[in-house]
C-alpha cells in the first residue's frame, strides 16, 4: 500500500474509523438483529442485506486502519509561486483550447471527474512545481498534450477535499 498522505489525510481517516466504530457499527448490528426476527433466514433478503452492509463496514474499518499503518507522511514543499498540494490551478489545455481548474491531491483523494488529480498521475507529475506561464508536456496513455498554467490559488489542506471511499 504505502500511500503518501498528509497529516490532515490521517486525521480524516481516523475520524472516519471512529465514526464507523462508534456509530455505524452499532446501527448495522441493530439492523441485523431487527431483520433476524423476520423469520426463516434462508429466504430472508433483508437479513442477508443487513449482514452484507455490516461486513462491508468492518472491511472498510480494516482497510482504513491498514492505510494508516502503512502510510508515508508527506508535506507540501512548494513555494508561494509554484504548484503544490491542494492548490487550485487554472490550466489551459493548449491542443483543445479549453480552460479548467484542477487541484493536485494525495492519492487517496484522487477523482479526475471532479478535477482532483493525484501527484503521481501523469498530469500531476507534469504540473507540480511549475509556475504561472509555464507550459508543461503531459505524457498520458492516450497521447501527449500541452498544458499552460494560467493561475495558481494557494490552498492549505483544510480537509475540504474528500477522501475516496464508500
Amino acid at each position: 500500500m504505502n500511500d503518501e498522505l498528509t497529516k490532515q489525510d490521517i486525521e480524516k481517516i481516523k475520524e472516519e474509523i471512529e465514526y464507523r466504530k462508534a456509530v455505524k457499527r452499532h446501527e448495522l448490528l441493530e439492523e441485523v438483529k431487527r431483520t433476524r426476527a423476520f423469520g426463516d433466514l434462508s429466504e430472508n433478503f433483508e437479513y442477508k442485506e443487513a449482514k452484507r452492509l455490516k461486513n462491508q463496514n468492518e472491511s472498510r474499518i480494516r482497510y482504513l486502519e491498514r492505510v494508516i499503518k502503512t502510510a508515508k507522511i508527506v508535506a507540501d514543499t512548494s513555494t508561494q509561486d509554484t504548484v503544490g498540494f491542494f492548490d487550485k490551478v487554472e490550466c489551459k489545455f493548449v491542443e483543445f483550447d479549453r480552460v479548467q481548474t484542477v487541484q493536485i491531491v494525495t492519492t487517496i483523494r484522487t477523482d479526475a471527474l471532479k478535477g482532483l488529480f493525484g501527484k503521481d498521475s501523469p498530469f500531476g507529475k507534469a504540473i507540480l512545481g511549475h509556475k504561472v506561464g509555464d507550459k508543461c508536456s503531459v505524457k498520458a496513455p492516450n497521447g501527449e498534450y500541452t498544458v499552460e498554467i494560467l493561475k495558481i490559488e494557494k490552498g492549505a489542506d483544510d480537509g475540504s477535499v474528500p477522501l475516496a471511499g464508500y
